[in-house]
C-alpha cells in the first residue's frame, strides 16, 4: 500500500462489543487515504479476532500486539509504527464522524503550525450522561478558539482525547506521551502549552463520544481529582505568566474548599498577595497572614496582579468574568481559572 496520510491509532482491551462499530465508522471515511493501527493491550476476548477479520476485507487495517501492557505503551507503540505524518487518536467504544478525518486533515494542511487539532464531540447514549458530565461536555465544545483553550487549560482537559488529530514527529520530538500518577493526555496537552506549541479546535461534531461506568477515566486512579491536582499545580508553578507575576499573585476564594484546591500550587513555594472573596463575612479575615479583600482591592493596582480564580461552585465563573471584566482585566492575560 502507499504511504498513508493519516494514521488512525485505536489501542483496544477487550473491546469486542464496541469495536466493530467504532471500526466501521473508521472505515466510512470519506478521506480514504489512511491506516488503522488496532494495538491491541493484552485482550481476553473476541476483539483481536474481529479486528483480523475486518483487516481481511479492509488491507488499511492493520492489528498490533503491543510488547508492553498499559495504555500510554500502547499509544507510544502506535505512534512508532505508524507510518503517516498526521496521527488520528480513537478509542474502541467511540463513533467517528464520515467527514473527521478529511475535516481534521483540511485544516491540519491549512496550517503547518497547529501541533494538536481537536473538535468538537457529542456523547452518548443520552440516557447515562449524568449533568456533571453534560457540563463538561459543553464547557470543552463551548473552548473552541486557541484564546480559549490556552486561557481555559488549567480548570480541565479542553479536548477529548479520541477526538484529537496530532503531528507524529511532533508529538514523538516533544517527548510523546508519558506514564506515571496522571491522565497521560491532560499531561500532554500541558507540556505541549508551556512548551509554546500551538493547540487548537475545529468547530464541528466530529466524534461521538460513548460514556459508561467503566470508562478508563471513570475507574483509572490516574483519573482521579488529586491527580488532576497536582498535575496542574506542578504546570501552572511552572507557567511563564505565573513565575512572572511570582510578587503579585491573588487567589480568588477565600472558603475552605477552594483554599484545599489552591494548596497544591501554594505548595510549590507561591505565597498570595492577597485573597479575593465576595463575602462581606470574609472580607477582612487572614489566611496565613495574608489579608482577604473585595474584588474592588484590584481596581487601579499597578503593576496589575496575576489572578488565579479557584472558585468552582455552580454559576460563579461568570460571575467572576463579569466582575474582572468591569475592572479592566483580560481572561489569560490577567487572569486564569484553575480546576
Amino acid at each position: 500500500m502507499p504511504a498513508p496520510a493519516i494514521s488512525v491509532i485505536l489501542p483496544f482491551r477487550d473491546a469486542a462489543p464496541t469495536l466493530g462499530a467504532c471500526l466501521s465508522s473508521i472505515r466510512r471515511q470519506t478521506r480514504r487515504d489512511f491506516e488503522c493501527l488496532c494495538i491491541d493491550d493484552g485482550s481476553g476476548d473476541e476483539g483481536p479476532a474481529l479486528v483480523s477479520e475486518q483487516a481481511r476485507l479492509d488491507p488499511r487495517i492493520r492489528l498490533l500486539r503491543s510488547p508492553e501492557t498499559g495504555l500510554v505503551a500502547a499509544l507510544s507503540f502506535g505512534l512508532r509504527q505508524a507510518r503517516a505524518p498526521l496521527a488520528a487518536r480513537m478509542d474502541a467504544d467511540d463513533l467517528m464522524h464520515p467527514q473527521r478525518l478529511a475535516r481534521q486533515c483540511a485544516a491540519m494542511t491549512a496550517d503547518s503550525g497547529i501541533s494538536v487539532l481537536g473538535c468538537r464531540v457529542r456523547a452518548f447514549p443520552e440516557q447515562h450522561l449524568t449533568d456533571g458530565f453534560r457540563a463538561y461536555i459543553n464547557w470543552q465544545n463551548a473552548c473552541v478558539t486557541e484564546a480559549a483553550i490556552a486561557a481555559e487549560l488549567y480548570l480541565e482537559s479542553p479536548l477529548a482525547h479520541p477526538s484529537v488529530m496530532l503531528r507524529r514527529e511532533t508529538i514523538i520530538a516533544a517527548g510523546g506521551y508519558r506514564d506515571g500518577n496522571f491522565p497521560e493526555d491532560y499531561e500532554l496537552w500541558l507540556r505541549l502549552h508551556q512548551a509554546g506549541h500551538r493547540i487548537a479546535k475545529v468547530a464541528q461534531t466530529l466524534l461521538y463520544w460513548r460514556d459508561h461506568p467503566q470508562r478508563l477515566s471513570r475507574q483509572d486512579p490516574r483519573c482521579a481529582r488529586a491527580a488532576f491536582d497536582r498535575l496542574r499545580a506542578a504546570h501552572l508553578a511552572a507557567d511563564p505568566r505565573i513565575l512572572a507575576a511570582r510578587e503579585r499573585l491573588v487567589l480568588w476564594g477565600a472558603g475552605r474548599r477552594t483554599r484545599q484546591r489552591a494548596a497544591w500550587l501554594l505548595s510549590q513555594g507561591y505565597q498570595p498577595q492577597a485573597w479575593i472573596d465576595i463575602d462581606p463575612r470574609k472580607v477582612g479575615n487572614r489566611i496565613a497572614g495574608v489579608p482577604v479583600v473585595g474584588p474592588e482591592w484590584l481596581r487601579g493596582r499597578r503593576p496589575r496582579p496575576m489572578v488565579l480564580c479557584y472558585v468552582a461552585s455552580h454559576g460563579a465563573r461568570p460571575r467572576i468574568d463579569a466582575e474582572l471584566a468591569r475592572l479592566g482585566y483580560s481572561r489569560g492575560v490577567d487572569y486564569l481559572h484553575v480546576g
